[in-house]
């Protein structure tokens, strides 16, 4: 029995990552009722560094930093603009629809590492792209009205900035080969140094902290931020970049399920049909294949950077 957990556990662990992050969406929807956007990202990322600091102390995880410049540009893409703009595309943007948007970040990344990395996108990732593109009009609808452009132009950014995160994190790892662990902390670490201060800078409203706040806060900072991605080094650790990356479907389209359930966001035709179109375009831009879905142990330690920030 002990030995049957032990091998399921790479799937339970990609199970519970993924419902995390799912929730997560909703979880900071619901807290704009009491917080601003830039508080909000600073509190998750400012108590999220902190408890993964303890964490990383009581398990004895190398603390060395990270080379600087590249650690430092993935703090300020993957972590500060990312966060900044996808919790600020909340405040007027349903959970469900902005994290769609948001997860477009695969097809960003594509055309980022043709640019940076030199990999040429193949005809199959062409494929997804143009797939995905028919899915995002069909997500915003530009023939009803402009008012949700805002919303959907800072997820889409916030999409952008986090592939550009994750090309430079694979850059990082091919000229330095850090520990995982150790990068995500030091690039969480810049991030939020940068979010703290963006929420003093910025004026906002007033914090109204609610037991259901604090709740929002400690989800998000806790088990989003730095459970979560401990449970998601141990799965790259275990499995397939191709299997682990094929769980980051299940979060937008979880997080509409449980937006329209939750939050009584009921996405309308179009959108359905957008939002099918936007995974089929996933899908075929992801490196999962025949040969990448068989489980496999390997330490693939770029995917770590993919799902750090979710």
């Amino acid at each position: 029995m002990s030995n049957k957990l032990t091998s399921n556990a790479p799937i339970i662990a990609i199970v519970v990552t993924t419902l995390v992050w799912t929730i997560t969406w909703v979880v900071s929807k619901h807290a704009m009722q009491y917080m601003g956007p830039f508080d909000f990202a600073a509190w998750r990322f400012g108590l999220g560094t902190l408890t993964l600091f303890v964490v990383l102390l009581i398990r004895r995880a190398p603390l060395k930093p990270t080379p600087f410049k590249l650690t430092f540009a993935i703090g300020m893409t993957q972590t500060a603009a990312f966060q900044a703009l996808a919790q600020w595309a909340l405040v007027s943007g349903g959970a469900g629809r902005v994290s769609m948007l948001v997860y477009t970040m695969p097809f960003w990344a594509v055309l980022f590492a043709w640019g940076l990395l030199r990999e040429r996108p193949s005809p199959r990732q062409w494929l997804g792209i143009a797939v995905a593109v028919v899915g995002l009009v069909l997500v915003i609808e530009p023939w009803h009205d402009l008012g949700g452009w805002q919303s959907t132009s800072l997820a889409i950014a916030g999409g952008a900035f986090w592939a550009l995160g994750t090309v430079l994190t694979k850059q990082l790892f091919q000229l330095h080969h850090p520990d995982p662990l150790a990068l995500t902390f030091w690039s969480m670490f810049w991030g939020s140094l940068v979010l703290v201060a963006l929420a003093l800078l910025v004026p906002s409203r007033p914090v109204d902290w609610t037991p259901a706040l604090v709740l929002d806060v400690l989800y998000v900072a806790v088990l989003a931020s730095s459970l979560a991605f401990l449970l998601w080094s141990f799965v790259i650790m275990h499995l397939s970049a191709g299997v682990a990356s094929l769980s980051s479907l299940g979060v937008p389209i979880g997080a509409i399920l449980l937006a329209w359930a939750w939050l009584h966001e009921r996405p309308d035709a179009a959108e359905m049909v957008g939002v099918v179109l936007i995974s089929l375009g996933l899908l075929a831009t992801s490196s999962v294949g025949t040969r990448a879905a068989r489980l496999k142990p390997q330490a693939q330690a770029p995917a770590a950077g993919k799902g750090a920030d979710s």
